[in-house]
C-alpha cells in the first residue's frame, strides 16, 4: 500500500495553477483524490519530494508552507489507515478505503483496537464500579471474543453495526442457546463501552446507538411473610445453616444488597439504624432503619468473632440457603418462563431451588409493601431509582391485597340468620 502526490496538468487554470492530486495504491486498486484547496504552478512543484518549493526572490508568495502542511497531514492520515489495516488483517478494498476517506480520517483515531480498548475501559472502571459490574465487563469481553473466534469476524470499532448486531444475536440464540435477558445484558455492557470510547474520541461510529435488545420480564422470586417467618423461627442442627439463615433473614428485613451486607462493620451499627456507604451508588451516610428482627440477629453475634454479622462467599450462601429452605419445606412449585429468541421455555421447580442471596432484597420490598409501608419510604430505604422496575413490586402487593380481600370479606355470608 502506497500513497503519492502529483499535479493534474490537464486541469490547469488560466494562471497556470494545477490541482494537487493524491494517489493511493492498495492491493489491486488505485484511488485518486484531489487535495481540496491546494493548487500549484508546475515550476514550483518538486517531483522528488512531492511538495511545493518556496517562491524565488521577488516572486509572489505561493502558500508553499500552508499547502505542504495540508499534504503532510493527508499523508500521515493515510499511513495511519495503512497501519490500522495491517494490524487488523483487513482486506483493503477500494470501497473500504473510499468509505474511510469520505467519513474523514481526521475524526477517527485509527490506532485504537477494539479489545485492548475494552480492557482499558474495564481497568479504568475498577476504582468507581462495584466488583459485580467489573465482572460483567469481563463476561462481555470473553463472550465477544468467543463470537469473534466462532464467526471469523474481526471486531473493530467500525464493524459494530446492524450486520454485527444480527450476527451476534443469531450466535447468542442459535449457537449458545442463551436467553433474551442474557443477550440484552451483553448489548447493555457493549453500549456502555461504546459510549465511553466515543467520549474518549477513540471512534466516531454511532450505529450502535440504534441497538435494542428485547429483555423479557422475569418472575419476582421472594419469600412470603409466612415462609420468611418459618425460616426465621427454625433452629437448624448445623451452626453453619443457622448463620446462613440469619444472613438471609437480615437482608430480608432490612433491604440491604448483599454487597452492602458484606461490607458491614461494628461501627456501622447504631442504636436504631445502620449508617452505611452504599457500594453500588457510593451514597454516603445512608440510614437503614432497624426493626425487632434485625436487632435480634445483630444481638446474637455481638462480642463474637462474627460481629456484627457472619459472612461467607456468595457461592456458599446461595448453596446453603437453598438447603435451609428445603429443610423448612418452602417447596411450592414455581414455573419459570424464559425466551430464547421467540422460543418459549418453561421450567417448573420447587421454590427453594430459586432462592438466592438476591431474593432477600426482593423479599423485603414485596413484604414491606404488602404490610402497608409507603412506596416512597420503601424506595428511600432500598435506593431503587427506576420507576418501571419498582412498579412490578407494587403490582404484586396490590394483587396480594386483592386476593386477601376475596378470601375474607367476599366470603362473608350476607344473608340474615
Amino acid at each position: 500500500m502506497k500513497v503519492s502526490f502529483h499535479l493534474r496538468k490537464d486541469k490547469a487554470n488560466k494562471e497556470g495553477l494545477m490541482p494537487v492530486r493524491m494517489l493511493i495504491t492498495a492491493k489491486d486498486c488505485k484511488i485518486f483524490k484531489v487535495i481540496k484547496g491546494v493548487n500549484c504552478k508546475e515550476s514550483f512543484w518538486d517531483k522528488r519530494s512531492e511538495r511545493l518549493n518556496s517562491p524565488r526572490k521577488n516572486s509572489p508568495y505561493n502558500y508553499h508552507i500552508e499547502y505542504n502542511k495540508i499534504i503532510d497531514e493527508r499523508e500521515d492520515e493515510i499511513k495511519k489507515l495503512f497501519r490500522y489495516i495491517l494490524l487488523n488483517n483487513i482486506n483493503p478494498t477500494k470501497d473500504y478505503i473510499l468509505e474511510k476517506l469520505e467519513n474523514g480520517l481526521d475524526k477517527v483515531n485509527l490506532t485504537h483496537e477494539f479489545f485492548p480498548t475494552f480492557e482499558e475501559f474495564k481497568d479504568s472502571s475498577k476504582s468507581i464500579k462495584t466488583a459485580r459490574t467489573i465482572k460483567s465487563y469481563v463476561t462481555t469481553i470473553n463472550f465477544l471474543k468467543d463470537f469473534e473466534s466462532y464467526s471469523g469476524i474481526r471486531l473493530l470499532f467500525d464493524s459494530i453495526d446492524s450486520t454485527f448486531f444480527e450476527k451476534l444475536q443469531d450466535y447468542t440464540f442459535t449457537e449458545r442457546k442463551n436467553k433474551n435477558s442474557y443477550f440484552a445484558f451483553i448489548i447493555k455492557v457493549l453500549k456502555t463501552f461504546m459510549n465511553w470510547s466515543l467520549d474518549k474520541e477513540y471512534h466516531n461510529n454511532l450505529k450502535y446507538k440504534k441497538f435494542k435488545a428485547r429483555e423479557d420480564e422475569t418472575e419476582i422470586i421472594y419469600l412470603t411473610m409466612d415462609e420468611l417467618m418459618k425460616l426465621y423461627n427454625h433452629d437448624f442442627e448445623s451452626p453453619r445453616l443457622n448463620q446462613v439463615r440469619d444472613m438471609y433473614v437480615f437482608n430480608s428485613v432490612t433491604g440491604l444488597r448483599i454487597s452492602d451486607y458484606k461490607a458491614l462493620k461494628p461501627s456501622n451499627v447504631k442504636k436504631d439504624y445502620l449508617l452505611i456507604t452504599v457500594q453500588k451508588t457510593k451514597a454516603i451516610n445512608t440510614k437503614i432503619p432497624l426493626n425487632k428482627f434485625s436487632r435480634e440477629i445483630l444481638e446474637r453475634y455481638k462480642d463474637t468473632i462474627h460481629e456484627p454479622l457472619p459472612v461467607i462467599s456468595d457461592q456458599k450462601l446461595n448453596k446453603y440457603i437453598k438447603e435451609c429452605c428445603k429443610i423448612v419445606e418452602i417447596d411450592t412449585m414455581i414455573t419459570k418462563t424464559r425466551y430464547v429468541g421467540q422460543k418459549r421455555i418453561e421450567k417448573t421447580v420447587p421454590k427453594y431451588e430459586l432462592i438466592t442471596s438476591h431474593t432477600a432484597r426482593k423479599t423485603f420490598v414485596t413484604n414491606s409493601l404488602i404490610l402497608g409501608m409507603k412506596e416512597m419510604v420503601v424506595r428511600d430505604i432500598t435506593g431503587h431509582k427506576k420507576e418501571e422496575s419498582f412498579r412490578r413490586y407494587v403490582k404484586i402487593a396490590e394483587d396480594f391485597k386483592r386476593k386477601e380481600m376475596d378470601n375474607t370479606w367476599n366470603n362473608v355470608d350476607m344473608s340474615e340468620n
